[in-house]
């Protein structure tokens, strides 16, 4: 691997680590662009080839990842779910959710039992989205 391809990778890593730990703070391109040290432009068609999804699908996984696992896990309210992981709109929360989970939030949870004795990896792994379908 190219000396070139080694850094744009390592770009494109710091870019998603930081989206990982402030997935629910609002994250824009220019900010992502900035950490990773390239362009807007550049960076969308770099993280896209690197990951195989556009930074804004990225991030819109990870929110609905948590909360999924708030869903499951808590009792908290749809509602606070929603702005914990970083949406303003209970409308685009909710409609985002069943886009990518197949179901409303409400009937996620009335569906799912929190697994026990469970390692929380496979847990993760049998309940990430898969796509936006």
């Amino acid at each position: 691997m190219s000396r070139a391809v080694e850094e744009s990778n390592r770009a494109m890593l710091r870019a998603r680590d930081a989206m990982d730990r402030a997935y629910a703070e609002p994250l824009d391109i220019p900010a992502l662009a900035r950490i990773a040290h390239v362009s807007e432009a550049h960076f969308i068609r770099t993280f896209r080839a690197t990951f195989g999804e556009t930074p804004h699908r990225y991030l819109q996984r990870r929110r609905m990842e948590r909360a999924m696992a708030l869903l499951v896990e808590t009792d908290r309210d749809v509602t606070d779910i929603c702005y914990a992981v970083g949406f303003g709109s209970l409308g685009t929360f909710s409609r985002t959710f069943r886009q990518i989970v197949g179901e409303s939030p409400s009937d996620f949870r009335a569906h799912r039992v929190a697994p026990a004795n469970v390692p929380s990896c496979f847990t993760k792994a049998w309940t990430r989205p898969i796509s936006f379908g």
